[in-house]
């Protein structure tokens, strides 16, 4: 979907936006006994900052690196490939390691509260599969195509430069 690194930061920013809330008020609502009301939605608010901190860095520097070199590696060869395949497959790809770490930072974040570290282990190894039920369809039905209808429509194609106008003049 992105065409250069500018554009797949920008289409990052907003899709990482979109699973870090979601999977925010997810989390605490489970926590919580699956109830939602502005104090779930509060405490979802306050968590995500850091939170999306983290899921930035892990998106750019492991997820997306792991998820493009898997799908290329096992399920499309570029070129070939539909762009829906493509899409599809590193999608999919993503979750896998966002929900591994992400589920560990969640534990992590448990823990401050409570001050007890060897819960660490037990939390994070039951956040895994309630997180990665929620965030599969939400990244594949939801988030993602809500991001690249957003990304599309604030950038229409060809207008996120792959390097700055004053860069390009000068060479």
């Amino acid at each position: 979907m992105p065409t250069n690194k500018r554009e797949s930061l920008i289409f990052t920013v907003i899709m990482c936006s979109c699973m870090v809330l979601w999977m925010s008020v997810y989390n605490v609502m489970r926590v919580h006994g699956w109830e939602f009301n502005l104090g779930i939605l509060a405490e979802s608010w306050v968590g995500f900052p850091p939170a999306y901190v983290v899921a930035m860095l892990l998106d750019v520097f492991v997820a997306s690196r792991f998820a493009k070199w898997a799908a290329f590696r096992f399920f499309v060869t570029p070129g070939k490939s539909s762009k829906l395949a493509v899409t599809l497959a590193i999608s999919t790809l993503m979750v896998f390691p966002m929900v591994l770490f992400m589920s560990l930072y969640g534990a992590l974040e448990a823990t401050t509260h409570t001050g007890n570290v060897s819960l660490i282990p037990a939390i994070w190894l039951t956040n895994i599969p309630w997180n990665f039920i929620a965030a599969l369809p939400w990244n594949l039905i939801v988030a993602g195509p809500f991001s690249r209808w957003l990304f599309r429509r604030v950038f229409p194609e060809g207008t996120v430069l792959a390097e700055p106008a004053v860069q390009a003049q000068r060479a």
